[in-house]
This record gives C-alpha cells, sequence and structure tokens, in this order.
C-alpha cells in the first residue's frame, strides 16, 4: 500500500452546510457567562450602595428624631422656667407691695410716735407720773398674783425718790399715799419663802439617797466572842481536842443559824405591796415624790397655799408607804418635812389702790 507523504500545510477542513463549529461556540458561551458575572456584581453592588444609604438614612432620621425630642424636652423646660420665674416675680413684686405698705405704717406709726414724744417731752411731770402709775400697777399685779412684797416696797420707794427730785407741793397728797401703802407693806408679817424653797430643794435631793422597803437588806447578827476562859497549857491533849471539837461545832451551829434567821423573817408592815416594788416601779415611786415636792415649791412661789398643803400630803403619805421610816436619812427627810409643812402662808396682802387713785386723780385734774 502506497502512502501518501504527510502534508503539515494542509487546507483548513471544510465543513459541510448547516455544521456548527464548535470553537466558536465555546468562545461565545463563555463571553456569554462573563456577561453575567458581571451584571450579577453590579446588581449586587448597587444592592449594597442602596442598604448603606438606607441604613445611612435611617441613622439620619434616628438622630434627627432624638435631637428633635431634646430640643423638645429644653423647650418645656425653659417654659417651665420661665413660668416658674414669672410667679417668682410676681410673688416678688407681691412682698414688695406688702413692705412698701410696712414701710408707709411703720413712717405713720413713727409720726405718731414722735408725736407722741413731742407730746410727752411737753411736761415731764405728766411723763414721770405716767411710768410711776405702770410701775405701780405692776407692783399691784405682783403682790396680789405672786404676794411680791419686796418688789412691791422697791416700786413704792422708787416712786417716792423720783417724786421727790421734784420738790413740787403738787406732789404731797400723791407722796402721803405712798407712805400709807409703804408701812402697810413694812407691818406684813414676814414669809421666808426662799428659806422654805431651799428646804423643799434640800428634800429633792435627798430622795434618791433614802432606803425604800424594797429594797431592805437584814442586818448580819453580831458573831459570839470565842470562849476563852481555859488558859493554855493547864488541860491534857484529850480535852484540848474536846475543846477545838466543841468549838467548830460551835461556829458552825452559829453560822447555820445565822443563815436560817437570814431565810425567814417576820415583819408588820401596812402597806405589802410596798415590799413587792420591781425597780422599775421603785424608780416611779422616787420620781413621784420629786415631782410631788417640785410641785408644792411652785405652789409656794404663787403662793397657791391649797396646792402646796395637797401636794406635801401627798408627799408625806408617799414617804410612809414606800420608804423605810426606821432609817435615819428617812426620819431625817420627814423631820425637814415637817418642818415646811409648819410654815405658815396664809397672809392677806394689802393694794396699791391709794397710791394708784392718788395718781390718777393727779393726772384727772385739768
Amino acid at each position: 500500500m502506497n502512502d501518501a507523504p504527510f502534508n503539515s500545510e494542509l487546507p483548513p477542513p471544510r465543513y459541510a452546510a448547516g455544521l456548527v463549529d464548535p470553537v466558536g461556540s465555546a468562545m461565545r458561551n463563555r463571553s456569554g457567562r462573563l456577561g453575567y458575572v458581571l451584571l450579577a456584581v453590579l446588581a449586587l453592588l448597587l444592592a449594597l450602595q442602596w442598604w448603606t444609604s438606607h441604613s445611612e438614612l435611617r441613622t439620619l432620621r434616628r438622630e434627627m428624631a432624638q435631637r428633635l425630642q431634646a430640643g423638645d424636652s429644653i423647650a418645656t423646660e425653659g417654659r417651665t422656667i420661665a413660668r416658674s420665674a414669672q410667679d417668682d416675680l410676681k410673688e416678688l413684686q407681691g412682698k414688695v407691695s406688702v413692705l412698701e405698705g410696712k414701710q408707709v405704717e411703720g413712717q405713720s406709726q413713727q409720726m405718731a410716735l414722735e408725736q407722741l414724744y413731742q407730746e410727752l417731752s411737753r411736761n415731764r411731770d405728766d411723763w414721770a407720773l405716767a411710768e410711776i402709775e405702770q410701775v405701780l400697777s405692776t407692783a399691784s399685779q405682783q403682790l396680789q398674783l405672786a404676794g411680791n412684797v419686796q418688789g412691791a416696797l422697791i416700786a413704792l420707794q422708787n416712786a417716792d425718790t423720783r417724786l421727790s427730785r421734784s420738790d413740787k407741793p403738787q406732789f404731797i397728797t400723791i407722796r402721803r399715799a405712798l407712805a400709807g401703802d409703804i408701812d402697810k407693806l413694812k407691818a406684813l408679817p414676814s414669809v421666808d419663802v426662799t428659806g422654805i424653797a431651799l428646804r423643799l430643794d434640800s428634800l429633792i435631793t435627798q430622795v434618791d439617797r433614802l432606803p425604800l422597803l424594797a429594797d431592805e437588806k437584814p442586818a448580819l447578827p453580831a458573831t459570839p466572842p470565842k470562849n476563852s476562859s481555859v488558859v493554855p497549857g493547864t488541860q491534857s491533849a484529850s480535852a484540848a481536842w474536846l475543846t477545838a471539837l466543841n468549838d467548830k461545832w460551835q461556829s458552825f451551829s452559829n453560822e447555820m443559824w445565822t443563815e436560817l434567821r437570814q431565810l425567814i423573817r417576820v415583819r408588820t408592815v401596812d402597806t405589802p405591796d410596798a415590799l413587792l416594788l420591781s425597780p422599775t416601779q421603785a424608780y416611779y415611786a422616787r420620781e413621784n415624790l420629786k415631782l410631788r415636792l417640785l410641785s408644792a415649791r411652785l405652789a409656794l412661789l404663787s403662793r397657791n397655799e391649797s396646792a402646796f398643803r395637797s401636794d406635801l400630803a401627798a408627799a408625806q403619805d408617799t414617804i410612809n408607804r414606800y420608804f423605810d421610816t426606821r432609817a435615819r436619812q428617812t426620819q431625817s427627810a420627814q423631820a425637814l418635812l415637817k418642818q415646811v409643812q409648819a410654815s405658815d402662808l396664809t397672809i392677806e396682802m394689802p393694794t396699791l389702790n391709794a397710791s394708784l387713785n392718788a395718781v390718777r386723780n393727779y393726772k384727772a385734774k385739768p
């Protein structure tokens, strides 16, 4: 078989009509896929751009809403502050108006006082008599309400001294009335109010040291002396042993008897409940006694004799009921209380009407 020689420069093969070129078709398919990819990438970029813009727009809207809300709150707060400032301004204006009214009133009062001072300064005698009348009226009230004899005496003496400086015969009637009231006050029996008050203060300070029936402790009996009549060296050893044994037995029996005597005690008490006071009740019993004594002191200073006697009787009853009247401190307190009860407060106080009427009659003269 004769083979033809291979020729590398053969012409391209010719395809029949209606057949597809495979190389060109592959290239076209590859170009189409590349376009689809580019379109997808472009669409993805557009979607990403849209999403980013939408997020930024939403964030911007949120920030705008927050700022608008903050602005509204600031505006509301500003309106509230402005309203409060307006209210404060109105209140201040009202206060200023009130102060102006008070200032006008004060000025009118000042003018009235100045006129009054001018009128009073025109006549020194009238001013002195007005002052003396006021002092005597106050002294008369103190004399009737509190029995302040010494204060009334000082007021009368000061008034007489002041009238004596002018040395006018028109004041002789007033000074005569003052002298009569001074003699009446000096003739009164003296009541040592200060001394009685000091005794009551001493009683009040002794209350905490007074023994109660509830806290009384029995006294221990004295230990009997030992028998020492036997002279050492004059008895035998057996006799000495018996003596020592007898001494021990006597000592033991004495101690037992002492303990038994402390366990059982027989007493006669008028108020059995006083022995059963608890520490709290004992405290209140002492405080009640102090309050009674303080009330008696106040009644003494106000010259209320009925209240004074009633409080002292209640204090005496409290001492007899709850405190140990056999103790020396209690007996001393009772003796001091009896001294206070023996004081007499029934003194009829005079009035200063004579002096007051003399001053008023002189002022009433034209």
